[in-house]
């Protein structure tokens, strides 16, 4: 087994990026592709707030980042249940997100 000094590395370098990925928040990556998904689909703007509201966790301006974002274990079984394994496999496309969105406009009951 080598060591980060054998590689050529320093031993620091490796601690900073793996303290980095730890610090970004699961769903950082995933909230950016969802607002560019969202943004042209002027049609599917409701039905992201919406589908915002219902996923946010219970109390989220009590707690940083005071975004109504998802919690973490919600977030994961979102993960797990859309894209199988234990959710790290498949990463969140602008097309899927479209797809459930527009999944939610047909779902919804109709008033009137």
């Amino acid at each position: 087994m080598s060591t980060a000094a054998e590689a050529g590395e320093p031993a620091q370098a490796g601690a900073a990026t793996q303290s980095a990925r730890a610090a970004q928040p699961p769903w950082g990556r995933d909230a950016v592709v969802v607002v560019r998904a969202v943004l042209p689909h002027p049609g599917l703007w409701w039905s992201s707030l919406g589908a915002l509201r219902r996923m946010a966790r219970r109390g989220w301006w009590h707690r940083a980042p005071f975004l109504p974002v998802p919690g973490e274990t919600y977030w994961r079984f979102r993960l797990v249940t859309a894209y199988g394994g234990d959710g790290s496999g498949g990463e969140l496309t602008a097309s899927d997100v479209v797809a459930f969105l527009r999944w939610c406009q047909g779902s919804r009951p109709r008033r009137g």
